[in-house]
């Protein structure tokens, strides 16, 4: 025995035996962790901001002065603002911060942390409030694992997610939730501080090239909002889409509000008949993208077939020196990613077509937003949020001219692109029509020239 190191002959022994004790241990307390997290229980000790423990610690409650606040930063993102003028306006409001306010309950991991700005809310705060999908009441777990490499915890895809629903007290309705979701899916450009918001940024895209089209402040005497496919203004312009597509936003603004109070009045006047076109309309569309949606996944899982043969070939080919070992990896890697997009796309696909039948009661949903309100005369950003999908515009039918016509197709959530019937007829008179056919014949391009 070594008595001056503190060693004996049973110290390799023992070192086994605590090393295994070890693995042992962490066995048993990743089976707990991953049952308690399968039983739909939280695996934090730790609560969100709006919510804090029972007594038992077993269950969230609602703390309804926080919720107030998450239910008025949803409430501002449906009106148009981001999470910069939502974080402003929060600190001039004097909102305690989320980390600041669970302390006050012994909740948190910054108890006892000294806040130099208890007000100061930041923009990266809010997007994380708007991300959690607990505010539907839902518990989630396993959103992180832990890395092999650093021993860090790191966030994993939402298809890895296990997810309980209606494990707690609501704050926000899945509507509101999914409309903040596409509202911030689309990259938008917000005013500096505290200003006025586009109403329509995120909303409109260019009909030709897709692209979506920004606000511009025009100077022709006076101030005139309207908006520009942003692909025609990239350098080199006119090159990634031939023409601005330029509309201003009052004549958008003014369609959306007219198509809606239309819609209004033909669901009150004929409800039965309003139900069945919707109905109509919407299986149309979702037929015909049903089947697109089909054939492109068939052809996404053939090539994904094929890949699997070509990755197997080339991996016998290398074995068999066929195949140098660089080739062998710069081809390994091509076709590793390929397959590794081709995964996504096909789960996306088969995702949408099993929800197919699902979506069919979208058009109920679309009828309630509708009897939600009882007139559409002043229309505000959060109703247009609700209803408007996304607004496709044309080019002008006569470009450079002050009267002219221009296509505009608007698309409703849940039921896609739907006109209510006789919408935008006029019945003019036979003298109407005459002068409007000499004002048009007046427009006429003359025809050109031949060179003298």
């Amino acid at each position: 025995m070594d008595s001056a190191n503190g060693e004996n002959d049973f110290t390799p022994f023992l070192n086994i035996m605590y090393e295994f004790y070890a693995r042992d241990t962490s066995r048993k307390i990743k089976s707990v962790f991953k049952a308690k997290g399968m039983s739909g229980k939280h695996l934090s000790g730790t609560v969100i901001y709006s919510y804090l423990w029972d007594e038992k610690r077993e269950h969230w409650i609602v703390d309804e002065e926080a919720a107030d606040v998450v239910r008025w930063i949803f409430a501002m993102t449906l009106d148009g603002y981001g999470p910069y003028q939502i974080a402003n306006r929060l600190s001039q409001e004097k909102i305690e911060i989320p980390s600041l306010h669970l302390s006050h309950y012994g909740e948190g991991v910054n108890q006892s942390k000294t806040f130099k700005d208890p007000y100061g809310w930041g923009s990266s705060t809010i997007v994380n409030i708007l991300k959690k999908r607990e505010y539907l009441g839902h518990t989630i777990n396993f959103k992180t694992r832990k890395h092999f490499k650093d021993k860090k915890s790191h966030y994993v895809d939402e298809n890895e997610w296990v997810i309980f629903e209606n494990t707690h007290t609501a704050i926000i309705d899945l509507e509101t939730f999914e409309n903040v979701q596409r509202i911030r899916s689309n990259v938008k450009r917000y005013p500096d501080g505290w200003g006025e918001a586009a109403p329509l940024t995120g909303m409109l895209y260019c009909a030709d090239c897709g692209g979506k089209m920004y606000v511009h402040l025009t100077n022709n005497g006076k101030r005139i909002s309207q908006y520009i496919c942003s692909r025609y203004s990239k350098v080199p312009v006119g090159v990634l889409c031939a023409t601005q597509h330029r509309i201003n936003e009052s004549a958008v603004l003014t369609l959306v509000s007219d198509m809606l109070r239309a819609i209004a009045e033909y669901s009150r006047n004929d409800r039965a008949e309003f139900i069945k076109a919707v109905q109509e309309t919407q299986a149309e569309q979702q037929a015909s993208d049903i089947t697109r949606k089909r054939k492109r996944l068939a052809a996404a899982q053939k090539r994904a077939r094929e890949l699997e043969k070509l990755i197997c070939r080339i991996y016998e080919d290398n074995v068999l020196g066929k195949l140098p070992d660089a080739r062998y990896a710069a081809l390994d890697a091509q076709y590793a990613k390929e397959q590794e997009f081709l995964s996504g796309e096909i789960a996306e696909l088969e995702k949408a077509i099993a929800g197919y039948e699902q979506s069919r009661k979208s058009a109920e949903k679309f009828i309630a937003l509708v009897d939600k309100y009882e007139n559409f005369n002043n229309l505000t950003t959060t109703m247009r949020n609700e209803f408007v999908e996304k607004i496709l515009v044309h080019e002008r039918d006569r470009k450079g001219s002050i009267e002219t016509t221009q296509e505009v197709e608007i698309y409703f959530n849940f039921v896609g692109r739907y006109i209510p019937p006789h919408f935008g007829e006029v019945n003019l008179t036979p003298e109407e029509l005459e002068a409007l056919r000499k004002k048009e014949s007046q427009k006429a391009p003359m025809p050109a020239r031949a060179a003298m």
